[in-house]
């Protein structure tokens, strides 16, 4: 089984692959983060530490193997890609541009899973050595690392389903997360007929959350309503 802190970044332009790794990757005890291309992926960086990227070589902008590269000379941390091309120029280009290893699309879930938990027992060191991953909401501070919630120097008790909301939130900051993913995440699956109940209840749990993080909750800045795609939790 992975550290359950382990924290990885998803790097992917087809928005059905960037949902399936990260839903997959979650329930398999990961923190995960996605981003749609190089760019959202460097800025997620600047902001937070992660224990391994998983990296698509075939994207707009700069590709893969040249991200790979760029990160490779200022950071350490484990990158795993994927592409499309399986021919042996492209592996070893993606090799040599530092990276740990190289999976070829399609692939199966397990095979990726297996080759993510073998990267982390090989760098233990990096994990190690990661900085603190801490969000800022104003006066409050989120500790992923802890799943805690920090009001100055005192805590902010939070309910389990408080605390499994600020865990999801935590791994997608900046990205709206729609009431059906959360309910879904939140283990509240349910039959069509019970849908709407139980994307009301997440309503009501996000009401209570922002009351511990907000300054003024009817008027959030942090735990934000996206109209039409859910909520969205947006850091300083």
């Amino acid at each position: 089984m992975p550290d359950p802190q382990a924290h990885l970044l998803v790097v992917d332009d087809d928005e059905r692959i960037r949902g399936l790794l990260q839903k997959f990757l979650m329930r398999n005890g990961f923190l995960v983060t996605i981003a749609r291309d190089g760019a959202q992926a460097r800025r997620l960086l600047e902001g937070l530490d992660f224990d391994m990227i998983v990296l698509d070589v075939m994207m707009p902008g700069v590709d893969g193997i040249a991200l790979t590269r760029e990160l490779r000379a200022r950071l350490a941390v484990p990158i795993l890609l994927l592409t499309a091309r399986g021919e042996t120029s492209s592996r070893i280009e993606g090799l040599e541009a530092g990276a740990d290893d190289y999976l070829v699309k399609p692939f199966e879930p397990k095979e990726l899973l297996l080759r993510i938990n073998a990267i982390l027992r090989r760098v233990p060191q990096v994990q190690a050595e990661a900085g603190p991953k801490v969000l800022h909401l104003g006066s409050v501070r989120y500790d992923i690392d802890r799943g805690e919630l920090w009001q100055g120097g005192d805590p902010v008790r939070l309910t389990a389903t408080e605390a499994q909301l600020m865990r999801i939130f935590a791994a997608q900051p900046g990205q709206p997360i729609s009431r059906e993913t959360l309910a879904g995440d939140l283990g509240r699956d349910s039959s069509a007929e019970e849908k709407t109940g139980q994307e009301r209840a997440v309503d009501v749990q996000i009401t209570r959350l922002r009351r511990k993080i907000e300054h003024d909750p009817k008027q959030p800045r942090y735990l934000q309503t996206v109209r039409g795609a859910g909520y969205m939790l947006a850091p300083d």
